[in-house]
């Protein structure tokens, strides 16, 4: 999603501006600008495209305001063209948005009939003659977007700069998130996106409940609920992670992130495991009678789904706990019955996921214990949540999922087992045989990275394919899934991922000699029904690329090529295999020139419908 900066200080902002977005660029967007005030009047530098687009046209014609907003663009209304490119402004005042305004259309041709003149096609520039209308009725700045806000329908995040009001920054949010900055010098405050977009300046933070908005002055922060009211906002302070986001020796933060999951995984276990005792020790207790729940309910988006899915099967199995898993932005809409005292799980690397925040609190009306697994303990979703389930990937930068999706599922492990004790499916030493393959997963992803160089090489020849095809049984299928979309994401291959038992029933009609078929396959007890689909590929002509344990028996005389991974037991395989997975897209996007941080029109955090 979009990226927003506001900043007063006591020098000019605009070079601060442009930093704090270059943090936010993992967002994804396609055009950035700046508004300040110089000597009191508004202007505008904006620019399609990266930031040093931006950088550039700032460089010809610079701006020395010391109040001042910067956004990075993800176009949903209207082309990524300088026009469209926010701030959008007008004679009172200049405003940057994250999200989408719903009801613009109405609102726009309301304005038209009272004369206003729009310039661009998004739904942005409505807010900022929205406020102006209502200054121009003779209402003060704050009255006006008092009175403005309650006119918007949807999803968004605000920042607003005025014309002639050199100590006067408003921000506003409904759905979409919004962070106060209180800086160390005093009388300097900040406005952003994130905590990341603001590390720069401050650790220092305070962040805005749906429907607030802020009056920012350097004398400090106002907050306002939605009904106008003066509300307290409690200020946190940041880990200094945040402040540690680099590239590295790495051409890619996906790359960096790739390795650094032994790392964090390892992280996320030892806050739910004791290793010592051969046990799972959540950090929180469990909001429902895990003995009496009679079905669990996941709802999540993407790659975060593709874990819930894959953790259905460890519910099921290891806790002997039926399991409901539905894709967010479906299950929001078909509004399902839900027993009361059931619990749902949602699942979001960022905790603000718009779908799945929907789901949150459709499930909470319904009388659902709420536990959230999130990467970011200050989202909304966390704090809406009874539980907050944190993954410690730390910051992911890279648009593509990939260690705070392996945060997810060693997380999602701990919890199958936890409900698998409070159930009475495990005994004391079933739970610490399967600890203790839990504690050997950082160790096994670590050897997985070892086979970076056969991955690379087997990449230079799938870059050249139109389609691929992957495949995989048990958690696997899921990893098959997972696999095609990382895939689409980055290289722009159109990929499927399909159970490998579905082959005969739709799928083979595409195999031939320019058809690769990736099958995940870890020598388990489906592996040699996995085999017997590998065998119908190979009879067909197809092209294999097997991901399977080095000792697996897989010589039938078909055209195949091997990523040998190190032995491992099975329970909890699709964490390790996760990782050529990754590396499969990464290397095929790289070899094909594509920007494999941040892929067309996507975004991180997925904040609008």
């Amino acid at each position: 999603m979009c990226g927003i900066v506001g900043i007063l200080g006591h020098e000019p902002v605009a070079g601060a501006l442009v930093e704090a977005l270059r943090r936010l660029e993992y967002r994804g967007y396609d055009s950035a600008g700046v508004a300040t005030l110089e000597n009191g009047r508004l202007a505008r530098r904006r620019a399609p495209g990266k930031l040093k687009n931006l950088e550039a046209v700032l460089a010809a014609e610079p701006l020395h305001g010391t109040s001042g907003i910067g956004h990075t663009r993800w176009a949903t209304h209207g082309k990524p063209t300088e026009t469209n490119a926010h701030p959008h402004a007008n004679g009172r005042l200049a405003v940057v948005h994250n999200g989408i305004i719903e009801n613009f259309r109405e609102l726009r041709d309301e304005l038209r009939g009272k004369g206003h003149a729009f310039e661009s096609d998004t739904d942005t520039e409505v807010v900022a003659h929205l406020i102006a209308d209502a200054m121009g009725g003779g209402l003060s700045p704050v009255d006006a977007v008092a009175a403005s806000l309650p006119r918007l329908k949807g999803a968004f995040a605000l920042a607003i700069l005025f014309n002639g009001e050199e100590d006067l920054l408003i921000g506003a949010r409904d759905g979409a998130p919004l962070v106060v900055g209180f800086g160390e010098r005093n009388g300097d405050i900040y406005l952003g996106s994130d905590a990341l977009a603001l590390a720069p300046f401050t650790d220092e933070l305070a962040y805005l409940d749906d429907g607030d908005f802020v009056i920012l002055t350097r004398q400090g922060a106002e907050f306002r609920d939605a009904r106008n009211q003066p509300v307290e906002r409690r200020h946190v302070k940041t880990p200094t992670s945040v402040l540690l986001v680099d590239k590295g020796n790495y051409r890619h933060f996906m790359a960096k992130e790739i390795h650094e999951q032994p790392e964090v995984v390892a992280r996320t276990l030892a806050h739910y495991l004791d290793m010592s005792e051969g046990r799972v020790a959540l950090p929180f207790a469990l909001p429902v009678d895990a003995a009496q729940l009679p079905q669990l309910t996941i709802a999540a988006c993407g790659t975060a789904y593709i874990a819930g899915l894959v953790a259905r099967y460890w519910f099921e199995r290891f806790a002997r706990l039926p399991v409901e898993i539905e894709v967010a932005s479906e299950f929001r809409y078909r509004e399902p019955p839900m027993r009361r005292g059931g619990m749902t799980l949602l699942i979001s690397q960022s905790g603000e996921t718009a779908d799945t925040l929907a789901c949150l609190r459709y499930a909470k009306a319904q009388g659902q214990k709420i536990v959230s697994v999130v990467n970011v303990a200050t989202s909304t979703m966390a704090r809406e949540s009874d539980i907050a389930a944190l993954t410690l990937a730390g910051p992911e930068i890279g648009v593509a999922s990939t260690k705070a999706f392996t945060c997810q599922l060693a997380l999602l492990a701990c919890l199958a087992l936890a409900f698998g004790r409070a159930r009475g499916v495990l005994d004391k030493k079933q739970e610490a045989e399967l600890v203790t393959e839990l504690m050997a997963i950082p160790g096994l992803m670590a050897e997985a990275i070892r086979r970076e160089n056969r991955i690379e090489m087997l990449a230079g020849n799938l870059s050249r394919a139109r389609d691929v095809l992957y495949l995989g049984r048990g958690t696997s299928y899921p990893l098959a899934l997972e696999g095609a979309l990382k895939l689409k994401e980055i290289s722009y291959i159109h990929a499927e991922g399909y159970a490998a038992g579905e082959l005969k029933h739709g799928p083979i009609a595409l195999v031939d000699k320019d058809l690769p078929v990736i099958v995940i396959a870890p020598h388990d007890g489906v592996y040699d029904k996995t085999l017997s689909n590998m065998q119908e590929v190979a009879a067909r002509g197809g092209r294999l690329i097997l991901i399977t344990d080095a000792d697996a028996p897989h010589d039938f005389g078909g055209d195949i090529e091997t990523i040998a991974m190190p032995a491992m037991n099975v329970a909890f395989s699709a964490i390790v295999y996760a990782v050529p997975v990754q590396m499969i897209a990464y290397h095929t996007a790289v070899f094909m020139g594509k920007d494999a941080d941040q892929p067309r029109n996507l975004a991180k955090s997925v904040t609008v419908e």
